[in-house]
């Protein structure tokens, strides 16, 4: 028990340190000068990114290895999942509801950064030691800097490593299994931590199945599963907030009003909320760590701002739409003021709101939210072994993947939260900084492709 304690507060103390101040700068910051500085042309091709979204662009010759709409799904499945459903609640219970309004920033800004990032991933593609084009961040920095700039490559690959790791996802994946059904059937009542392992292995085992197939399989499993996982979501979302109508003006007035006091975190810091919401709206849509340029940069197309654009439309999706959605269940509920935490928060106001069916419909969306993203995050993983120590080492990475899912399912979610913060933090400093170089870039390239419609 000890260990755990000293783990637990090491992770923490390394989170704390990595997201102070100059890191939410950065991610902020950057995010005002993207928009600015493309001054939110981007934005009005709102409708053009959902046409080539829905393949009236695509074309079979293009470089690449998956469609516009594959790239989105894969993204997604990465994004559109626990953060969601369990990183929301984390939100709400650690930095009240103002935290959410801070999430939403985020999205609204990482919308200007995903274009950047993601286009970027399109202009300089590299290849890896078997010949076969790749993108991401550590391409584009490679291709579009010089070899001088690879130090920062190789950070972006290694902390990649180690935040594709998705510990948080598989830990409250075995919590809500847990609660809502080894609880009820009595099964592992003496050791929890014996139903947790059982978990693990079973999501391991089914992961395994999946991603061994490469990014293709992937790719065509996550546009299948996102796109039903989130309608299904909002469809149930809408039913309570219909029953709800009349209380959600004050619950948005509540999220706003308290997100510029501080009141529901501990000492009443302002700063507090601001750096928890940027916290978990980045974990919600990863604009700014780099992750998604992995996805986006494996699509179809001889024209990087098409991705750019589509790739903008991921926060939107992730955060303003779902996030908020399961924000405002939350506070419409009431459970935010319970003891509970995670998953478990999300869980029981869906129970109070929809009766068991809810609770049930939660436990599946948890099971299919959370195996999406282990399905993406693997790629994204392999990708940053492959580009550090050769594609022959994929296979071995997806096997320490796989053990870690196992690892992940009988940790505390304190240490799986903190771990996954700290490893994003150190992927974001590479990526933000490359793409503030290569701005100008984008940019040209930008004015080439509007002015061509």
């Amino acid at each position: 028990m000890d260990f755990y304690n000293t783990l637990d507060s090491a992770m923490a103390a390394l989170a704390g340190f990595l997201w102070g101040t100059p890191l939410v700068v950065l991610l902020l910051g950057g995010g005002i000068f993207f928009a600015a500085y493309s001054r939110l042309v981007p934005m009005l091709y709102f409708k053009h990114g959902i046409d080539i979204l829905l393949g009236k662009y695509d074309s079979d010759d293009d470089p690449g290895q998956i469609t516009h709409f594959e790239a989105l799904s894969s993204a997604l499945a990465g994004t559109v999942g626990m953060g969601n459903i369990a990183g929301v609640a984390v939100a709400i219970h650690t930095g009240g509801p103002g935290a959410v309004f801070w999430m939403w920033i985020t999205a609204i800004l990482g919308m200007s950064t995903k274009f950047f990032t993601c286009t970027l991933a399109l202009m300089y593609r590299g290849k890896d030691d078997q010949g076969e084009i790749q993108g991401g961040v550590m391409y584009f920095i490679e291709e579009g800097l010089g070899r001088s700039y690879k130090p920062l490559a190789i950070m972006f690959s290694v902390s990649g490593l180690l935040g594709c790791i998705v510990f948080f996802q598989a830990n409250q994946l075995s919590q809500i299994i847990r609660d809502y059904f080894y609880g009820p059937m009595q099964i592992f009542q003496g050791d929890s931590h014996i139903g947790n392992l059982v978990t693990g292995i079973m999501v391991a085992t089914l992961v395994g199945i999946v991603i061994f197939g490469g990014i293709q399989r992937i790719a065509k499993v996550a546009s299948r599963m996102v796109p039903t996982m989130v309608g299904l979501y909002i469809i149930a979302a809408m039913l309570i907030l219909a029953k709800n109508i009349g209380d959600v003006p004050a619950i948005l007035r509540l999220i706003i009003e308290d997100a510029f006091t501080g009141n529901a975190v501990s000492g009443g810091a302002l700063g507090s909320v601001i750096i928890i919401g940027v916290r978990r709206g980045m974990f919600s849509n990863e604009a700014g760590t780099g992750t998604e340029t992995m996805a986006h940069g494996a699509a179809k197309t001889t024209e990087p701002v098409r991705e750019g654009l589509v790739a903008m439309l991921g926060p939107f999706i992730d955060t303003l739409v779902v996030c908020s959605i399961t924000a405002i269940i939350i506070l419409l509920s009431g459970v935010y003021v319970e003891d509970l935490n995670g998953v478990s928060m999300t869980a029981e106001a869906f129970k109070r709101e929809l009766g068991i069916p809810g609770q049930i419909f939660l436990t599946i969306a948890v099971l299919t939210f959370a195996l999406s993203t282990m399905f993406g995050y693997s790629y994204y993983g392999q990708k940053c072994a492959s580009y550090v120590f050769g594609t022959r080492w994929k296979n071995a990475y997806n096997w320490v993947y796989i053990a870690m899912i196992v690892v992940g399912s009988v940790a505390s979610i304190e240490i799986a939260v903190n771990f996954v913060d700290s490893a994003y933090a150190l992927m974001v400093i590479p990526t933000m900084i490359s793409t503030f170089l290569l701005a100008p870039r984008v940019l040209r390239e930008s004015k080439r492709y509007f002015s061509s419609l």
